[in-house]
């Protein structure tokens, strides 16, 4: 019989637990921009870090340990599924013995772990297969039922500091048809929602509860849906239609989540927050004018007018 790896949480640069200071969890924090907004809140305001991941990107945890450590700060790994019920139940008890009770200032919830795939058979194989039913529920319980189920494990645990708050992530592509993109989306949609409904509830408590919607990035999940030809075409596209003329890092975003946690951003509540640059504004015009980039920067340079 096939063994499953339990979760574990281990406490670094600390041997033990040492409950004490502001923490952030960040869910999904070896990867994309869940790990530069560890290291950003890690500087500014200086949270300590509590991390989980599934333990693919090892040397990631390592480099986010390296750096809390040379800030003085502390960090935490747990190692497991918290995109499931019962890994956010793990995970919630050990944050509680690491961190302590209402220590937690920040929650962000960066889970990427979604199928890609079609609702209708016969539209190939690869990212276009048939979802199957074990497609809905990890897609749906990674991407949007875990941050409810985070609100709840916090809160019955008293472990959010006064003021806290939690952060889901959102992008464009969930407001666009994409072939295969059909599960991410409607999780995405769902989150929106639990957002909502999570701000109305915990705001009385003293607590806020945001959706950061922001620009396009490159990471590895995002990179997975598309062949490298495919995403080389999908960033020029995306690159065109921001008028800054690039496309968005995620140490842009990390340094973005610090400016949230400042007392002059406390009115954002139940908010999806536009931090996308302009991105969608004119991705009809690229479509339709493929020279567009390439007029613009020629304009730019001889001062000619159109």
């Amino acid at each position: 019989m096939k063994q499953t790896a339990q979760p574990t949480a281990a406490l670094r640069p600390a041997d033990a637990p040492v409950p004490g200071g502001e923490w952030a969890v960040i869910l999904g924090v070896t990867s994309g921009s869940g790990f530069e907004i560890a290291k950003a809140v890690a500087a500014d305001p200086g949270l300590n870090i509590f991390g989980a991941h599934r333990g693919h990107w090892p040397e990631q945890a390592a480099a986010v340990d390296a750096h809390v450590a040379a800030l003085g700060r502390k960090s935490a790994h747990f190692v497991g599924d918290v995109g499931t019920h019962a890994g956010v139940e793990h995970a919630a008890d050990l944050l509680l013995q690491v961190a302590g009770p209402r220590s937690v200032r920040l929650c962000v919830h960066a889970i990427a772990n979604a199928s890609l795939g079609m609702f209708l058979p016969g539209y190939g194989e690869g990212p276009f297969r048939p979802f199957i039913q074990q497609n809905f529920h990890k897609t749906m319980d990674s991407m949007a039922n875990s941050f409810a189920w985070w609100a709840q494990a916090l809160i019955a645990r008293d472990l959010l500091a006064p003021g806290g708050q939690l952060l889901g992530l959102t992008n464009p592509i969930s407001d666009s048809m994409i072939h295969n993109f059909a599960l991410i989306t409607a999780a995405k949609a769902a989150l929106q929602v639990y957002v909502k409904h999570l701000a109305w509830e915990m705001g009385p408590l003293g607590y806020r509860v945001n959706l950061l919607n922001y620009g396009t990035v490159d990471t590895l999940a995002v990179k997975k849906a598309f062949t490298p030809e495919k995403w080389q075409r999908f960033c020029d596209v995306v690159a065109q239609a921001i008028p800054a003329g690039r496309m968005l890092t995620t140490p842009e975003v990390g340094r973005f989540v610090t400016l949230l946690l400042r007392p002059e951003a406390h009115w954002f509540n139940g908010a999806t927050i536009d931090f996308t640059g302009g991105q969608s504004q004119s991705l009809l015009n690229c479509l339709l004018y493929d020279e567009w980039d390439t007029n613009r920067a020629g304009a730019g340079k001889t001062g000619e007018k159109s």
